[in-house]
C-alpha cells in the first residue's frame, strides 16, 4: 500500500487548484515593526514591510507587553506546568481572567489556548448542555464557529450574511419552548463588515435565544476600552457570551469566552478542549493582561490604527485600485482570480520588498479572491505611499482589473443558506 502517495496526492489536488499555501520565512525585528527579515529557499534574507498582519496595533512589540513577559518568564518561569486542573492554574492566569472579565463588564471569563479552540469549545459546549438546542450561525461564520456548531451534534439553521429578516424566518419557524443559541461575528475579516448586533439581539430577546459575539477581529480595537464593537455601540449588557482572542489587538497569543459566572463555570467544567490542554504559560498571561490593561487607558493605537486605515482606503482608492468598502480597519483590494492573486502576491514580495498574503478560496469564494490589507498605527504615511506605487506597478504588469466592487461580494457570491468553511486562520 502506497501510504505516502495518497498524502502527495491531496497536496499536489491543492498545487492544481492554486489552493497550495506556502509560508512566508519571517523575522520581525522589534522596535521596527511593521518591518521584518524574510528569508527565501535558500536563506537568502532581506528586509521587508509586512501588510497583512493581525497584530493589529502592534502590540506585540509595545515595551509594556514586552517587559511583562520578560519579567514574569524571569521569575516564574517558561511553562504552566500542567492543564488548569493539575497545577496549571498560574497567578498571571488569574489575573487575567479578571481582567477579560472586566473588560467586558462580565461575571467571569475563561483563557484558551487559542481563539479558534475557544470558539470550538464553548459554542459546542453551551449547545450540548441545552436540551433540544438550535443553533443559529451566520452564513459567513469563522471556521472555528462553524467546527464548534459542528461538533455540538445540535440542529443548525443558517442565516444569509447579516440578514436579520431571513434570521426573524428561521427563529420564527422553531417551537418558542425550545432553547436557541445565535452565533456571530461583530466585524467579519475578509469583507471587513459588520454585524447588524442591536437588531441580532432585539431578535434573541423577543424568541427567546442566547446570544454568542466572535469579537476576535474588534478587541483592542473599538470601543472606550477597547471591549470591542459591543462596546463601542453600548451593546455589552444585550449580549450573553463574548468571545475574543489575544493574538491580534492584543498582540500575544490565546482565546477567551466572558460571559455570567453560570455559563463559565459549565464550559470549564464540561468542554474537554479546556479541561485536557496545558493551561498558557504565566508570561504569555502577563504580557496579555498587561496589553489590556494598557489599551482600556490608551486611545491612541486605536486612533493611529484608524487614522491609517482610512488613508490606505483613500490613497488605494484614488489610484483606481479595486479597494472594497469597509467601515472598518480590513482594507480588502479584490483580485477575483486565484492564480493571478497569487501572482500579485508575490511580485509585491520579490520587487517591492511587500508581503501581502493571497486570499484564495475556501477562505473566500471563489471569483472573490483578494489581498487583504491590515494598516497598523506604525505603517507610515510613506510607508502607505510606498504600497500605492506598487500596486499600481503591479497591477500594470498583470493587466488586472480596476472595476470597484460592491459591499458584501463574498455573500452576493454564495448561494442562499450555504454554511461555508471559512480558513483563513485568522
Amino acid at each position: 500500500m502506497d501510504y505516502r502517495g495518497f498524502f502527495e496526492d491531496a497536496v499536489d489536488t491543492l498545487r492544481q487548484e492554486k489552493r497550495y499555501r506556502v509560508f512566508a520565512d519571517l523575522e520581525r525585528i522589534a522596535g521596527r515593526f511593521p518591518r521584518a527579515i524574510f528569508r527565501d529557499n535558500a536563506d537568502n534574507q532581506r528586509e521587508i514591510t509586512i501588510w497583512c498582519s493581525n497584530d493589529y496595533l502592534g502590540m506585540g512589540q509595545h515595551p509594556v507587553t514586552i517587559a511583562a513577559m520578560q519579567d514574569t518568564a524571569a521569575r516564574l518561569g517558561v511553562g504552566a506546568g500542567g492543564t488548569r486542573n493539575i497545577s496549571g492554574t498560574n497567578r498571571p492566569l488569574v489575573e487575567l481572567e479578571r481582567s477579560l472579565a472586566d473588560l467586558h463588564r462580565k461575571e467571569a471569563a475563561l483563557v484558551f489556548t487559542s481563539g479558534f479552540v475557544s470558539n470550538e469549545a464553548a459554542i459546542s459546549t453551551i449547545a450540548r448542555l441545552l436540551p433540544d438546542c438550535v443553533i443559529f450561525s451566520d452564513q459567513l461564520n469563522h471556521a472555528s464557529m462553524i467546527q464548534g456548531v459542528r461538533q455540538s451534534g445540535m440542529e443548525k439553521k443558517i442565516f444569509r450574511h447579516n440578514d436579520v429578516v431571513h434570521l426573524r424566518e428561521l427563529l420564527a419557524s422553531v417551537d418558542r419552548k425550545r432553547p436557541k443559541l445565535i452565533v456571530f461575528e461583530s466585524v467579519y475579516s475578509m469583507d471587513g463588515d459588520v454585524a447588524p448586533i442591536a437588531e441580532i439581539c432585539d431578535l434573541a430577546e423577543e424568541f427567546g435565544a442566547l446570544t454568542y459575539i466572535d469579537e476576535v477581529h474588534a478587541v483592542g480595537m473599538y470601543g472606550p476600552r477597547g471591549g470591542g464593537i459591543a462596546d463601542r455601540d453600548g451593546l455589552m449588557g444585550r449580549i450573553d457570551i463574548i468571545e475574543g482572542t489575544l493574538a491580534k489587538g492584543f498582540g500575544v497569543m490565546g482565546g477567551y469566552v466572558a460571559a455570567n459566572q453560570a455559563i463559565i463555570d459549565a464550559i470549564r467544567s464540561y468542554a474537554p478542549e479546556f479541561i485536557f490542554t496545558t493551561a498558557l504559560p504565566p508570561a504569555l498571561c502577563a504580557a496579555a493582561r498587561a496589553s489590556i490593561e494598557h489599551l482600556k487607558l490608551s486611545s491612541v493605537e486605536r486612533e493611529g490604527q484608524q487614522r491609517q486605515a482610512q488613508l490606505t482606503k483613500d490613497i488605494l482608492g484614488d489610484a483606481g485600485l479595486p479597494v472594497l468598502k469597509t467601515d472598518t480597519h480590513i482594507v480588502p483590494v479584490i483580485v477575483g482570480d486565484a492564480r493571478l492573486c497569487k501572482a500579485a502576491s508575490d511580485m509585491l514580495l520579490e520587487k517591492h520588498n511587500i508581503y501581502i498574503q493571497p486570499i484564495n478560496y475556501p477562505t473566500v469564494p471563489k471569483g472573490t479572491e483578494r489581498l487583504r490589507i491590515t494598516p497598523t498605527p506604525l505603517h507610515t504615511d510613506e510607508m502607505i505611499i510606498e504600497l500605492r506605487h506598487a500596486l499600481v506597478s503591479v497591477w500594470a504588469s498583470l493587466e488586472l482589473q480596476r472595476d470597484r466592487p460592491t459591499a458584501k461580494v463574498s455573500a452576493d457570491k454564495l448561494t442562499s443558506g450555504d454554511l461555508t468553511l471559512s480558513s483563513a486562520g485568522g
